[in-house]
């Protein structure tokens, strides 16, 4: 069986390898080591806490782009009577719209939707709330029989049972 201290002195390259690489390493008890660690946590730190104001510089209190008027454009006859002509069509046929009966039946199903909706979340919550014990629909001071019976009565309301 050969040693593995064999093994490094009989081969050159893998000796000086190893020499070097310890003799590179610092001892552990130089205070190089600890300049070393020192040093780039002292500047992460101080690149932290240092706040530094944000200047804009030239453009500082300068309103933008926006704020200037674009030159006026050159007005086409054919282009705004073409415009007028539509603008006149969507019109009217916007108010042939909001007069139409399909529009009045679709808005009333909508209020109907919206009052249903409006009273089954609230009995939804309020069966929470029982089965919680708070809130406006609390159980507490009921005897179990009468907090069953509103329980159950609150789950046919909701379409649960």
């Amino acid at each position: 069986m050969v040693s593995t201290s064999s093994m490094v002195s009989s081969n050159p390259t893998v000796a000086t390898l190893s020499r070097k690489s310890s003799a590179s390493l610092p001892n552990s008890n130089s205070p190089f080591k600890s300049r070393v660690v020192a040093f780039p946590l002292a500047a992460s730190v101080s690149v932290l806490l240092w706040t530094n104001p944000v200047n804009a510089g030239i453009l500082s209190g300068f309103s933008g782009l926006e704020s200037v008027p674009g030159p006026q454009l050159p007005r086409i006859d054919f282009l705004n009577k073409w415009n007028e002509v539509n603008q006149k069509k969507y019109e009217e046929l916007d108010s042939q719209f909001k007069s139409s009966k399909v529009l009045k039946e679709l808005l009333e199903k909508s209020k109907q939707n919206k009052e249903k909706n409006q009273q089954l979340i609230q009995d939804k919550y309020c069966l929470r709330g029982a089965e919680w014990g708070v809130g406006d629909c609390s159980t507490q001071g009921m005897t179990e029989q009468e907090r069953n019976d509103f329980v159950t009565m609150l789950k046919k309301k909701t379409g649960e049972q």
